[in-house]
């Protein structure tokens, strides 16, 4: 090797940075932080917390109309002042004048029943009526009273609500933690979108520096007649390339960051730098454990058992509004009236009412039938749908476990090609630096350097949103061995 060479090789080395254009260390980020923050803080974080916690009350809601009621009613006062028509004796009619107050409390407890639909309840009645033109007061009241109310023949909605209810709360809170693997696979997009950019704008830097270094020393090389005015010229034009890509790298830098800030909700103004994952999580995921796991915690698969059971509610319902109906109402307990308030609860008198109401369709046209005709086919239909939906959740399921396993075998592939084509490109510069390499051999080396370093990161970007899918598709932590 001549000296001027040798010198020429060693300028190169000393003028080559180690890490050409990285990003300061404030800011940085590991990908398991940023998505432990989009699912802390994020927007749709809180928006799927708020639909949950709006699910919860309504739970709440419907748990307590299954407990005893307690509730006051009255109508205190109902006073008037009026001329009303009065019959006299003879048939005739006179507008009287009439000044009353018709007050009453009705303190009641009841107990709904899901089994039948009906209703049991216990109450006290007091009733004042006041006759001002008269002067005169007279009090009712039922000391105490219990019965029931019972629908006969009908549908009894509390008992579908019963069975359905539980499985929309329980679709609710799954559907949570889905959401919250849903914004995990959002923000790990994201993440690699800048870690990308983070990545063009480094090799555009590198690039920049090194272009820039030869174009120096082929300056000297020229001055000296070892390199040509075309390759002088080839040079001087990459290295205006090459700062063109140094600003468009640095735009996409900063779009795909403000991206990743506004959905995260990062307030912090300070640059994101963002680390290339090294730890891969070394397990291979067996498709029955993963069909297991996301038949066990899918919200999918509790909704297509409400589906059914609000298929079956819809016939049931049908029938039940289309036949006989009928209502049996009993009450028992103690009646009294007199003059004085505490004179109600002196000896009061047996009281009892019974009714039955019914209603029987004599000639509607049709209109029954077609109704549950109706919602069986809805019902028919219902199911079909639910049997096809299930087959694609396992079929979705299956694809993605082997998109993950595949994805985690070809990972090394890339990270070996970017090293290889890392290291060729250093030796393909040193070979052009001691004339032994052309132009159009050193720009090839550079190309398949920058190519398998993106082609790397977009591997990463793969496997971590198969990952990510893959926890959403069975709420599992395969690393930690829990669900989510």
């Amino acid at each position: 090797m001549k000296s001027p060479d040798i010198f020429l090789f060693l300028l190169l080395i000393f003028l080559t940075p180690g890490n050409g254009g990285a990003q300061p260390e404030s800011g940085r980020l590991s990908l398991p932080q940023l998505v432990s923050q989009a699912q802390g803080q994020s927007i749709a974080a809180r928006q799927a917390k708020t639909t949950m916690d709006t699910r919860y009350w309504e739970w709440r809601a419907f748990q307590s109309a299954l407990r005893p009621q307690l509730l006051l009613l009255g109508n205190l006062p109902d006073f008037t002042r009026d001329f009303q028509e009065v019959v006299q004796p003879d048939g005739t009619v006179e507008f009287q004048s009439v000044t009353v107050n018709n007050s009453g409390l009705r303190l009641g407890l009841s107990q709904s029943i899901a089994a039948t639909g009906g209703e049991l309840f216990a109450s006290t009645v007091v009733q004042r009526f006041d006759d001002f033109d008269r002067n005169k007061a007279i009090y009712n009241g039922q000391p105490f009273a219990v019965g029931f109310t019972q629908p006969l023949f009908g549908y009894n909605e509390l008992k579908w609500d019963k069975q359905i209810e539980p499985l929309r709360y329980q679709e609710s809170q799954q559907l949570y933690r889905q959401r919250r693997e849903e914004i995990a696979v959002e923000a790990t997009g994201l993440y690699f979108d800048l870690l990308l950019a983070q990545v063009n704008l480094e090799l555009a830097q590198g690039n920049l520096s090194s272009n820039d270094t030869i174009f120096k020393i082929a300056l000297e090389r020229e001055t000296l007649g070892q390199l040509s005015r075309n390759d002088l010229l080839q040079l001087q034009l990459s290295v205006l390339n090459a700062r063109k890509d140094v600003a468009s790298a640095r735009q996409g830098l900063e779009a795909a960051q403000l991206r990743l800030r506004a959905y995260v909700g990062i307030k912090e103004q300070q640059a994101l730098n963002l680390e290339v994952p090294a730890d891969i999580p070394a397990l291979k995921v067996e498709e029955g454990r993963a069909l297991e796991l996301a038949w066990a915690n899918r919200p999918e698969v509790t909704g297509f058992k409400r589906q059914r059971l609000e298929a079956e509610q819809a016939v049931a319902r049908a029938r039940g509004e289309t036949g006989i109906a009928a209502t049996l109402s009993a009450s028992f307990g103690l009646s009294n009236r007199a003059a004085r308030f505490d004179e109600i609860y002196r000896q009061p008198q047996d009281y009892e009412s019974v009714q039955l109401q019914f209603s029987i369709p004599i000639i509607d046209w049709g209109r029954a039938s077609s109704r549950r005709a109706t919602a069986r086919a809805n019902q028919e239909f219902a199911e079909a749908s639910v049997e096809q939906d299930q087959a694609n959740f396992e079929q979705e399921v299956r694809t993605q476990v082997k998109l993950y396993n595949m994805l985690r075998e070809q990972l090394q592939l890339s990270y070996d090609a970017d090293q290889i084509a890392g290291e060729r490109y250093r030796i393909a510069k040193g070979r052009f630096l001691l004339s032994g390499l052309s132009i159009t051999d050193l720009n090839l080396a550079l190309q398949e350097k920058d190519f398998a370093r993106r082609d790397y990161i977009q591997a990463l970007r793969s496997f971590w949103l198969a990952y990510y899918n893959l926890r959403s598709l069975t709420l599992y932590d395969f690393e930690r061995g829990a669900g989510l």
